[in-house]
């Protein structure tokens, strides 16, 4: 499949947050506490928090970290508690973003994520404002120079939906339902072929390609966002040059 890859964008801004690894490891803390405490401590059973570990391992997080975290969102051990959280609005050049974030003070939240669209030319909106614009759905990724015709083949008999192949770089998607993602997951696990990143995300249905000025706004509004403590992660139908990252 043709088309404009996105794994040199990713693989920048992931680049960039990982030389941030305390605060990496602070929102991969939250995600397995919000995990385990809306689906139990036994990742066996709980597919949000077994990816939440599977991120935790991937950033070489401490066994013992992990197993106090769930302990505390379980109740074993006393914690913070922390609530959920969502944000939608625009970037400049009508780019559409959505914010997922976990926090122990709402008001806090609101604050800040209003001051980061505010700061750079965005405007926050009401819940439902772009998020019809968006779909959840399980991405599987691997670096170009992977093997398109086992992935493909594997991924085919896993129930996936789609398998793109960027023609600009030669990397590979592979797209499945949220409800799939694990068996595909699985079957490439079983198979020896392992991914260069996995995660269920939001994708929207359209991009929208912004450049010279706006794109570093657009680039600068989402590095500040996903600075902020209380963020997990942020979506956006940008379509970003990789080098307006480097404002």
């Amino acid at each position: 499949m043709a088309g404009h890859s996105k794994w040199a964008n990713i693989q920048h801004r992931k680049n960039a947050q990982d030389a941030k690894r305390g605060k990496v490891f602070t929102k991969i803390i939250r995600e397995i506490s919000i995990a385990a405490r809306s689906g139990g401590g036994d990742p066996a059973a709980n597919p949000r928090l077994r990816l939440a570990m599977d991120k935790a391992w991937a950033a070489n997080m401490n066994k013992d970290n992990v197993e106090r975290a769930i302990k505390k969102a379980t109740g074993e051990l006393e914690g913070v508690h922390y609530e959920e959280a969502r944000f939608e609005g625009y970037a400049p050049g009508g780019v559409a973003v959505i914010v997922d974030t976990l926090t122990d003070n709402r008001q806090r939240t609101v604050s800040e994520v209003r001051h980061a669209f505010n700061k750079f030319g965005g405007n926050l909106g009401t819940d439902g404002s772009v998020a019809f614009m968006f779909k959840r759905l399980g991405v599987t990724s691997f670096a170009p120079g992977a093997n398109e015709d086992r992935i493909t083949e594997l991924a085919i008999e896993a129930g996936a939906e789609d398998v793109k192949v960027f023609e600009d770089d030669g990397s590979i998607e592979v797209i499945s339902a949220p409800e799939d993602f694990e068996n595909v997951l699985a079957a490439f696990s079983a198979a020896g072929v392992k991914p260069d990143d996995s995660e269920i995300t939001f994708r929207a249905d359209n991009d929208i390609a912004v450049s010279g000025d706006t794109a570093v706004s657009v680039a600068k509004m989402l590095d500040w966002l996903e600075d902020l403590d209380d963020v997990q992660n942020v979506y956006s139908n940008a379509d970003v040059p990789p080098e307006a990252f480097d404002y």
